[in-house]
């Protein structure tokens, strides 16, 4: 399998590659060393505690992202979709391992490429390496508030902080990732307990939910919890 121009624009529009030239652009595709694979529906690409060797790139596709917590229980991350990068600073961690399971949830394309070359190529291209510590950045901003969801000691406080989180900034709406199982072991919480929640923030007017969604009624009530 090869490049193709349409893979090739959707990789440079990531934000790890984001603002090269098309001279850079050239450069980076010449001197990576990389490989392309398709997965069908159902694969688990990586499993956690897997070595880490390669920087990962799904272009096409998307996948479910499960961490097993202390109590082995399977918690679902997110659901990442292409064009992007995933775990992208443990590449260069000191035991460069996965933190997480990766599962194909629509077929997807994925770049790998090797350490090494990506290495070389960052330190000599000063955009890719400001782009990485940008990407890094972000990546710990999402590792804490998952850790921030459970300093919270009640389940509405931990919901609407993961309401918060995730809540854009030109809507009142969010798109759930998790069903509700998931996001109860997510918040660390029972699922009938959450559910009892959400049946009484719906009551007293604070949210809506329908089909996935979850929209903030009344956004000040939910910020004066937090």
């Amino acid at each position: 399998m090869y490049l193709t121009d349409e893979l090739i624009k959707d990789m440079f529009n990531i934000p790890l590659f984001r603002n090269f030239t098309k001279a850079m652009q050239e450069e980076a595709l010449a001197k990576m060393q990389y490989r392309l694979d398709i997965y069908p529906r159902g694969e688990i690409i990586i499993r956690q505690g897997d070595t880490c060797k390669y920087l990962h790139v799904l272009l096409k596709g998307k996948m479910n992202v499960d961490v097993i917590d202390m109590s082995g229980n399977e918690v679902r991350v997110e659901t990442i979709r292409a064009p992007r990068t995933f775990a992208t600073p443990h590449v260069f961690s000191e035991k460069n391992l996965f933190p997480a399971t990766f599962t194909v949830v629509e077929e997807i394309t994925l770049m790998r490429i090797s350490s090494e070359s990506f290495f070389a190529l960052m330190s000599s291209t000063p955009v890719l390496l400001q782009n990485f510590l940008r990407v890094s950045a972000n990546c710990n901003k999402c590792t804490m508030a998952r850790l921030r969801v459970l300093t919270y000691r009640t389940i509405r406080t931990r919901f609407v902080s993961y309401l918060f989180d995730r809540l854009p900034e030109t809507s009142d709406t969010v798109k759930l990732e998790h069903n509700q199982e998931q996001l109860a072991e997510y918040l660390g919480v029972t699922r009938p307990a959450l559910a009892r929640e959400i049946r009484k923030m719906t009551d007293e007017k604070l949210i809506r939910v329908s089909r996935g969604e979850v929209s903030v009624v009344s956004r000040r009530e939910l910020l004066r919890l937090l």
